[in-house]
């Protein structure tokens, strides 16, 4: 009888525990979110765990491509998500933290090899062929107004696809793509930012699934102000 009674109590005690993790996810996007040792780091990810950490609470971080983390921030009760734009269309799908925690000015990307690419225009843009993240606000926003994009599930896939020469563009900050090319092991200047999208300027948030326990939310909420405070954003608008 003690036996069973001990476990019971280890095994309550262990469900007590792990209830104190909550799941967050994100994607790689250096320098904000990158793996290292298989933890996920970057500046980013160090102002998030700030974050959670001024909460009291304990932030169990995981790396997925973009469209497998957006799923589980959406269908997932109690799952975090960042760096996620915040766009009308999902205003009323999550519960939005505090304020930003990242700023997106994207634009078309080509290998700096390709002269024959000319863009003035984001409407020059449609008669090349483009990758795009499914479940991205920029592939939402560029489709509305006529694109046709490869899908992929994530960034890194779609810098794969432009580095082998398979598609003509991809889309994202310059800044990103600067650190992004480094991180593939690729010269910086391997690619080239060749025009900026004004519709997709945007502040990104820590965000979480619309069902997550209104005391998470209110705790992280006062933490992110707190913290404000005395860390600098991670980014520059």
């Amino acid at each position: 009888m003690r036996v069973i009674v001990s476990l019971l109590l280890f095994f309550s005690f262990f469900s007590f525990a792990s209830s104190k993790q909550i799941l967050v996810v994100t994607e790689l996007s250096p320098p904000h979110q990158t793996l290292v040792n298989g933890e996920v780091s970057g500046s980013g990810t160090a102002f998030i765990r700030d974050i959670f950490k001024a909460a009291g609470l304990s932030p169990d971080i995981h790396m997925y491509p973009w469209a497998r983390a957006y799923k589980l921030a959406t269908t997932v009760n109690n799952t975090f998500i960042y760096s996620l734009a915040r766009t009308p269309e999902r205003e009323a799908k999550f519960h939005w933290i505090g304020g930003p925690v990242g700023h997106f000015e994207l634009g078309f990307i080509s290998l700096s090899s390709r002269s024959d690419i000319s863009i003035s225009t984001t409407e020059d843009a449609k008669k090349y062929k483009i990758a795009m993240q499914r479940n991205d606000f920029a592939t939402d926003t560029l489709s509305k107004i006529g694109f046709e994009v490869v899908l992929t599930s994530d960034i890194k896939k779609s810098y794969a696809l432009l580095l082998a020469n398979k598609v003509d563009l991809i889309v994202d900050d310059k800044n990103f793509m600067v650190k992004m090319v480094e991180y593939l092991g690729y010269e910086k200047n391997h690619l080239s930012f060749l025009y900026k999208v004004d519709e997709l300027t945007i502040n990104a948030y820590l965000a979480a699934n619309i069902n997550t326990d209104l005391k998470y939310i209110k705790a992280l909420n006062e933490a992110y102000f707190e913290v404000v405070k005395t860390t600098p954003l991670p980014y520059d608008i």
